[in-house]
């Protein structure tokens, strides 16, 4: 029952995609093109993008920083939350809470794509656009995966966990490069400053990923402030020796 309704869920995302592919405008595409091809200058100084072309570009760079610079890695930490959570029903909460994160984030990288494939000139010849087409690919592999997950206790269980993970983690550690390497791009193309852009999203980042690694020493470090003190600082006159060695003195000493 539960397999079946994943299977629902995958077909109305996909078949959610698929209509939005098929009902973009066609007319942009030749008219972005075109925008591209009449702004670039053959002596290779910077392009003067037209209003048009520029807002696509700004768009589809919000829809990729949404996507694998904020929603993919607070999926990640939110599962990661629900892992360590000792309340069911919250860990099931935010298990839900991941699972939407990351559906949102796949529908936002794919506009993205389509974006940038119906309005964009796509030669391929840089690393931005081949690396941004194969993560288009795998990025549809971690759901799918995801949704036939085998249940807990099952064989074949921790291989899927495994996969699973280091998928999702190459995918937005990927991603996150790639959102860099556009900002490069566009720089080099227009000449214009993506300091401030480069700036927020490393202090993001930077954020996201201090909170993962204080996920796992959080509960060891709220432990430290209740340890009884004689526990962190034995001294000379109270220190706790095994119950073996304890009767031992006790019988030198008498």
């Amino acid at each position: 029952m539960l397999v079946s309704g994943r299977r629902r869920l995958l077909v109305l995302c996909t078949s959610f995609v698929i209509l939005s592919l098929l009902t973009l405008p066609s007319d942009g595409s030749s008219n972005s093109t075109e925008d591209l091809d009449q702004s670039r200058n053959k002596t290779g100084h910077p392009l003067e993008l037209t209003p048009r072309t520029a807002f696509q570009l700004k768009l589809h760079a919000l829809f990729h920083w949404s996507s694998f610079g904020l929603l993919m890695p607070v999926g990640i930490l939110l599962v990661r939350m629900s892992s360590k959570s000792k309340s069911g029903r919250c860990s099931r909460v935010l298990f839900y809470c991941h699972v939407i994160s990351q559906i949102a984030a796949v529908l936002l990288a794919t506009g993205g794509a389509a974006l940038s494939l119906m309005n964009f000139e796509n030669s391929f010849s840089n690393s931005h656009q081949r690396v941004g087409l194969a993560l288009y690919g795998f990025m549809w592999l971690q759901p799918i995966i995801g949704f036939f997950r085998p249940e807990r206790g099952v064989k074949g269980r921790s291989l899927w966990f495994f996969f699973h993970w280091l998928l999702g983690i190459a995918v937005c550690a990927t991603g996150i490069a790639n959102v860099y390497s556009g900002l490069r791009t566009y720089h080099k193309r227009t000449a214009k400053s993506v300091s401030l852009w480069t700036g927020l999203l490393t202090v993001e980042i930077s954020f996201l990923a201090f909170f993962y690694l204080l996920i796992d020493r959080w509960s060891y470090m709220i432990k430290q402030g209740h340890l009884p003190v004689e526990q962190l600082r034995p001294n000379d006159n109270h220190r706790t020796y095994p119950t073996t060695l304890r009767k031992e003195l006790g019988m030198v000493q008498e």
